[in-house]
């Protein structure tokens, strides 16, 4: 289970992310431990770009689709039935012989890698609730607000540090999110003004702005959790000497009992619920896109792999941030998001201060390099890859 967002987004360039740049980090093992296609294609730069975005955008629009029905509130399943289909593709892939360096299940590295796959179940659940209440634009542009919390988070536990194009880029992210806010909440109050009476404006007002609030306060938890759940996975996976594949693997092997309980124990199993969730008329495409959504997983930690290792951790990032705009896009074209002066002006903002904070990462890095070492372990860029899937799921 690895979503509205990948883990560069989230960090500032300190020696973890910047010893990627070094050419022996750009190196992970080929295609995360899956045996090589013709070399024209695993080594074509263009084509593991599109692969990483395509993945991607396919995740965040599959996602919000599983999710946007009008009754629907059986997230903890969704996630669920997502890890378990996760968890038998990486089981078939090994059994296979396409993953080769998936090391068995240790029973003591699950016992300190489940309070880190608590904080994934925080950070997916309340991702998928901020989903099901806002649009894609207006989630991706908040999922900014993550970078800065995880910024300031590395600095007092880190001791990295932030730059004034940062700083910079911070508060064009801050303004984006403001003004995606000032644009939905225009948006509702102008749709309740369609209404007849002015009793029924006012109901149908409340009623949008309600949802609104309801998205905005799960985006909040959101953040909250994904700042935690990267920062104490960065803590503790250096401890855990895991590999390309064992971080996606216990993440979503650790969490599927748990979300199984909590589907079980707050969630409405009633036939009646059940069909109000999945209805029959669009029952076989809801499976097949929570089916595609755990297999998005793998793919995108696949293609994430594959972009860092024929291009470079620069072209990486610049495509992660430039990648915003084509997932914000698509929740216009595919879910009728409102298109007002403001949403588009805040997601073009939104797309501004990524590229804005990809530079400020990339002359940081610059800056490392000449730098004396820190006593700081970097993450091997396919480790990185792992992680990002991790992330990625929402």
């Amino acid at each position: 289970m690895d979503g509205k967002k990948r883990d560069d987004d989230y960090s500032i360039e300190i020696p973890t992310k910047a010893s990627r740049s070094s050419p022996a980090l750009n190196r992970p093992s080929p295609s995360m431990g899956m045996p090589l296609a013709p070399s024209s294609i695993v080594n074509n730069p263009g084509l593991s770009v599109l692969a990483y975005c395509l993945a991607s955008i396919s995740m965040t629009v599959i996602n919000k689709f599983c999710v946007s029905g009008d009754k629907w509130n059986m997230s903890f399943f969704f996630l669920g039935f997502q890890s378990i289909v996760c968890i038998i593709a990486i089981q078939a892939c090994k059994s296979m012989g396409l993953i080769k360096d998936l090391a068995k299940f240790d029973n003591e590295k699950a016992k300190r890698w489940f309070p880190i796959s608590l904080l994934l179940v925080g950070m997916i659940y309340t991702s998928t609730k901020a989903l099901q209440f806002l649009s894609v634009p207006v989630y991706t542009i908040f999922k900014n607000l993550t970078i800065i919390v995880i910024a300031y988070g590395e600095v007092l536990w880190f001791g990295g540090s932030v730059s004034p194009s940062s700083l910079f880029a911070f508060g064009l992210m801050v303004l984006s999110s403001v003004i995606a806010a000032w644009a939905d909440v225009q948006h509702a109050l102008a749709a309740s003004a369609g209404t007849s009476t002015l009793s029924g404006q006012n109901i149908e007002a409340a009623a949008q702005l309600s949802t609104l609030n309801a998205g905005y306060a799960w985006m909040g938890l959101n953040v909250f959790f994904t700042a935690s759940y990267v920062l104490g996975m960065r803590k503790t996976i250096k401890k855990m000497n895991f590999k390309d594949w064992d971080t996606m693997f216990y993440n979503n092997l650790l969490t599927i009992p748990v979300l199984i309980v909590l589907s079980i124990l707050i969630e409405d199993w009633s036939s009646v619920n059940f069909n109000a969730n999945f209805p029959v008329e669009s029952r076989n495409s809801q499976i097949l896109a929570m089916i595609y959504s755990g297999l998005a997983t793998i793919f995108i930690s696949y293609a994430s792999a594959w972009c860092i290792r024929v291009t470079s951790s620069t072209t990486y990032s610049m495509v992660g941030a430039l990648n915003k705009l084509p997932i914000a896009v698509s929740g216009l074209v595919f879910f009728d998001a409102p298109i007002t002066f403001g949403s588009v002006s805040a997601i073009l903002l939104g797309f501004v201060s990524g590229m804005v904070y990809a530079w400020a990462k990339v002359r940081q890095a610059a800056a490392s390099k000449m730098s004396l070492p820190t006593t700081n372990i970097p993450m091997s860029a396919s480790s990185q890859s792992a992680r990002d899937a991790n992330a990625s799921k929402f």
